[in-house]
């Protein structure tokens, strides 16, 4: 759906698109994979039935109001953008699969934002609470950080460091969901792996593809402050570091003989081809549309994770 296709009313069904079009729930739901991925990960089975159904629907709630938060608390900045004739869409970014920013563009009101975002907090805190009440301050954590990164967009580029820290709180949550007492190592391995990987395969390639967007609204990002090549540079450390993580947490998580080596490898070769070798075209190109590549391909790697995960429990 183009933005300039849209009607000035919509049905009920289109309406209610446009609210998950401000949560990017397409992009959402594979987020949902990481909290997903992280837990089972630790927990080596299978939580009771009653825990993944709550869990399920807090993580949704959970990443819908985040995503919606975001539009919130940069509206005034989005409003700016989408006057001015910004927001570059592409049918090939996840993010543009319905519409970006439904509320820049009018065809959402402000308090209708706030109140769906609103609604999709308090539900995702009564889930919180229900799971364990140590993921109800990770959640308020990880809302607080998404705000300062908003804010941070014409401040400084190190926000990214945190939208790293914005991504892992999910995961580290669903770890905490089915084990009270989770393994220190093991959560800092996880941050570390969601880190670098939100960082290398998410934030500086979806600014790589903006930056000349950015620039003219003064931002303030990797790319835009010191350079594509530089970003570049960044992301391809970045990606290999996720993927030196994801082998050392997977060894640390299970049994070292020839089935869990092969699983083992098969995470590598998932971050090879996910995250390596689009990070490496992007560098020798350094084209915008290599940046939107990787991003979205990088979008798939939580999925695959835990595809890996479910394969090795089940069989």
């Amino acid at each position: 759906m183009s933005e300039t296709s849209l009607p000035g009313h919509f049905s009920g069904l289109a309406r209610l698109k446009l609210f998950f079009a401000l949560s990017r729930t397409p992009h959402g739901l594979l987020d949902m994979c990481t909290p997903a991925f992280g837990a089972l990960l630790w927990l080596g089975h299978f939580p009771p039935v009653h825990t993944i159904v709550i869990g399920i629907i807090t993580t949704f709630a959970g990443y819908t109001a985040v995503y919606a938060l975001n539009d919130v608390i940069d509206y005034k900045s989005d409003r700016e953008k989408a006057a001015k004739g910004g927001f570059s869409n592409t049918g090939s970014d996840l993010d543009s699969i319905i519409i970006r920013h439904p509320m820049a563009h009018g065809l959402l009101s402000f308090n209708e934002g706030l109140f769906w975002a609103l609604g999709w907090t308090i539900l995702a805190l009564i889930g919180a609470y229900v799971l364990n009440p140590v993921c109800v301050l990770i959640f308020l954590c990880g809302c607080a950080l998404e705000t300062l990164y908003c804010l941070l967009w014409r401040v400084s580029p190190f926000r990214t460091i945190v939208s790293g820290a914005v991504k892992t709180s999910g995961a580290l949550a669903a770890v905490f969901a089915v084990d009270p007492q989770p393994g220190g190592t093991y959560i800092l391995c996880l941050f570390l792996l969601l880190f670098f990987w939100e960082i290398g395969g998410q934030n500086i390639p979806n600014d790589g593809f903006d930056v000349e967007e950015d620039q003219r609204f003064n931002a303030r990002t990797i790319p835009v402050v010191y350079g594509i090549q530089s970003a570049n540079v960044i992301i391809v450390a970045s990606v290999i570091l996720t993927l030196i993580m994801c082998v050392v947490i997977f060894y640390l998580s299970w049994t070292i003989d020839l089935i869990g080596f092969i699983f083992t490898c098969t995470t590598l070769a998932a971050g090879v081809y996910l995250l390596l070798l689009p990070a490496l075209k992007l560098y020798q190109s350094r084209n915008r549309s290599d940046a939107m590549a990787l991003f979205n391909k990088a979008s798939y790697y939580p999925a695959a994770l835990l595809m890996i995960v479910l394969i090795k429990l089940i069989f």
